[in-house]
């Protein structure tokens, strides 16, 4: 999967919220907000091919959390980011 082009990460006070730059016929009528793991994992995989796995290994390498739970939880974001519309397979 790659993340859809024309959505920006941005940093408001402690808040990450993806938004939506020249993209034109988009039905964006609700803010996506992350968490500090989230941007960080949008940031890392922006523009580059990934999977589940590419995200789980990310997580595994920054925070202290084990290889299956990491696994679960990116699987759970990037089928969230992919409802949302700012990824796709």
């Amino acid at each position: 999967m790659k993340t859809v082009e024309g959505f920006i990460l941005r940093s408001l006070a402690k808040e990450y919220i993806i938004t939506a730059e020249n993209i034109t016929n988009v039905n964006f009528n609700k803010m996506i907000s992350l968490n500090e793991s989230a941007a960080y994992l949008w940031s890392s995989v922006q523009g580059k091919e990934f999977d589940a796995q590419t995200l789980a290994d990310l997580l595994v390498e920054r925070y202290e959390v084990d290889p299956e739970t990491a696994l679960k939880d990116s699987e759970v974001i990037a089928q969230k980011w992919i409802e949302a519309g700012i990824a796709a397979e």
